[in-house]
């Protein structure tokens, strides 16, 4: 079975602007869909609704900045978010914790045996998300060109 069209575009739509504010009208007047069909289509195919896999990826790709900044805000607005607020509840509800105590779990400074566990399970909830999205872009039917279809054998 093949992946929806319209989807895979709207993932990869979402993955090319993750740092960009992206809003369901945007993507309604971009693919030509009413935005209630697109966020029916979406959940139906991924089981997670468009806001959410923006939130986790932006969440995902915010991890590796903890490292090297000292900044949450910085990291909130480097990942698409416009306010630290926004970005703690997004980043709690997703992680487990805050990003404080995240950014002590990636500086390997001590955090409590729960905290880590939180961590460590939502990251692998995360990247199983990732992974399943993949999968599904892999999952496209292949685009035959005109040129080669002119050639086919009857």
């Amino acid at each position: 079975m093949f992946s929806n069209d319209l989807v895979c575009n709207i993932i990869e739509y979402i993955n090319n602007n993750i740092n960009k504010e992206i809003t369901i009208d945007e993507l309604s007047i971009l693919f030509y869909f009413n935005k209630t069909y697109i966020m029916k289509k979406f959940k139906k195919e991924l089981k997670i609704s468009i806001h959410e896999y923006i939130n986790i990826m932006r969440i995902y790709n915010s991890l590796p900045y903890f490292k090297d900044d000292n900044y949450i805000l910085s990291i909130a607005f480097k990942n698409g978010f416009n306010s630290l607020e926004y970005f703690s509840e997004i980043f709690k509800k997703n992680m487990g914790v805050s990003p404080k105590v995240y950014k002590k779990y990636s500086n390997y400074k001590n955090i409590t045996d729960e905290e880590q566990e939180k961590i460590l399970n939502n990251l692998s909830r995360i990247i199983n998300i990732k992974t399943s999205v993949l999968n599904y872009l892999n999952h496209r039917k292949p685009v035959v060109s005109n040129y080669v279809k002119k050639f086919e054998l009857k």
